[in-house]
């Protein structure tokens, strides 16, 4: 079997060739980190590492650049609210997405670069495109892409110039079109002058499109493999990505790869409109490698609805699968991990079908689950080791270092939170009753143990401080 991949450009399945024979460059945007990642954000993570272990499993050496989006208008913002420093804040939630990374078990990416540390790069990019007449200045120091001049502009999202709305990321006074993106942002004087470079138009900073751009080619080069990113990237972010590359002379990525949307409630699952559900707060209330199995078992271009009942479902399905492997393993003993069933390989090399590839492994399970009264059998421990071997593609092998290290903690967290949803539904109780002394009296408990607690109108919410 050939590993062929949906790309959302061409909206075709295809069979994935890679620009150099035996490597893979992979782009994916990473978070722009005003906030904490919440789940949405993190289903991301989990599919291209998925991907990257599959296409590792295939023989190739894969490079993964997931950028940090430190600087912008929301980060500017979240800091003001909140009294502190925007590159304070950023690196907080910076560090909180590596605790994601770890907690679901995903490997980080081979470089992980901030957009603050390639101002030099983008102001060149920006040259280059101002040089090609694909980009003008303003009078109040912005620099503007110019969708006119480029006739191909919404290839990527398939839509016409003519029916598209004004770009939201400036006013449109400075614009020629107001379709017309931001490059540069010129300074403004409500804003920490620390957020600002010198340019050849003034100080500033970095439009949110042009960092991407700037990032891959000087990581992956001019033309690489895969760019990806979740559905509600695609436009603008990835269109204006796509457009100001292909203007600078550049191939940039041969195939886009998209996963859908986790939603909450019918809704996008976003910090705008305050349905996040953070990834620590989830793993609080289910096992990290459950979480894991729930966030992969649908389609990576099917959307999920997420919902506590969905999520327990999953952490049963995989505790089946997981007791199978630790039975088995007590009878067997350590099995050498290897050969993957034809039917599992063919289902992750068609678009990367892993709910196909699970239904293979709960197959196996099954055959496995009724040779376990019989002992120690040559058929239940090549069972087992197709199992593992097919686990371990997916990250989901309990056995694995990453899981069995992280079993005693699981343990600490389960409790942990079991007692911490307990004070917060008697906080809960007691204002309902309007004994609010008692209410505070368990507010200030958990403060006082580091933990906060967030009245929202779907109810409240704790996080570790």
């Amino acid at each position: 079997m050939v590993l062929h991949l949906y790309d959302s450009k061409t909206r075709q399945t295809r069979e994935f060739v890679p620009v150099r024979p035996g490597e893979v460059s992979i782009y994916h945007c990473g978070l722009t980190v005003q906030g904490p990642p919440h789940i949405g954000h993190i289903r991301k993570e989990v599919v291209f590492d998925v991907l990257r272990r599959w296409l590792e499993r295939a023989g190739y050496q894969v490079t993964i650049v997931a950028n940090v989006t430190d600087i912008d208008d929301k980060i500017l913002t979240k800091s003001q609210e909140l009294g502190i420093p925007w590159w304070a804040l950023a690196y907080a939630n910076e560090r909180r997405l590596h605790s994601a990374y770890q907690t679901l078990g995903c490997a980080p990416p081979t470089y992980e670069p901030r957009a603050t540390g390639h101002i030099p790069e983008m102001i060149e990019m920006i040259e280059e495109l101002i040089a090609r007449g694909h980009a003008y200045p303003a009078d109040n120091g912005d620099v503007y892409f110019d969708v006119h001049s480029w006739p191909d502009y919404g290839e990527l999202s398939n839509q016409r110039l003519d029916d598209m709305q004004a770009a939201e990321d400036a006013p449109a006074e400075g614009k020629r079109d107001p379709r017309d993106f931001a490059l540069w942002k010129g300074h403004k004087d409500v804003e920490p002058r620390s957020a600002s470079w010198q340019t050849p138009w003034g100080r500033g900073r970095p439009g949110w499109h042009l960092e991407c751009s700037a990032m891959a080619a000087k990581y992956l080069g001019d033309e690489f493999d895969i760019h990806g990113g979740g559905l509600d990237l695609r436009f603008p972010h990835h269109e204006n990505e796509l457009a100001q590359s292909h203007a600078c002379g550049q191939p940039f990525a041969r195939l886009w790869m998209h996963n859908a949307l986790l939603n909450l409630g019918g809704s996008k699952m976003a910090k705008s409109v305050g349905n996040t559900m953070l990834v620590d707060h989830v793993a609080a209330r289910v096992a990290p490698i459950a979480l894991r199995y729930y966030l992969i078992s649908a389609h990576y271009r099917s959307e999920i609805d997420y919902s506590e009942q969905a999520l327990t479902e999953a952490a049963t399905a995989f505790e089946r699968i997981s007791n199978f492997v630790h039975r088995a393993t007590e009878i067997c003993g350590d099995v050498t991990l290897g050969r993957l069933p034809a039917e599992y390989t063919a289902a992750m090399d068609d678009d990367l079908s892993v709910p196909a590839a699970v239904a293979v492994i709960h197959d196996y399970v099954a055959r496995g689950n009724r040779l376990l009264t019989g002992g120690k059998s040559p058929d239940l421990c090549d069972l087992l080791a197709h199992v593992r071997s097919m686990l371990d593609v997916l990250g989901l092998d309990p056995l694995s270092d990453t899981w069995a290290s992280s079993s005693e903690s699981s343990d600490t967290q389960n409790a942990l939170a079991s007692l911490v949803e307990e004070l917060v539904d008697e906080r809960a109780r007691a204002r309902q009753d309007r004994e609010f002394e008692r209410a505070d009296y368990v507010r200030d408990t958990l403060s006082r143990a580091g933990i906060d607690v967030e009245d929202t109108a779907a109810g409240p919410r704790w996080s570790i401080r």
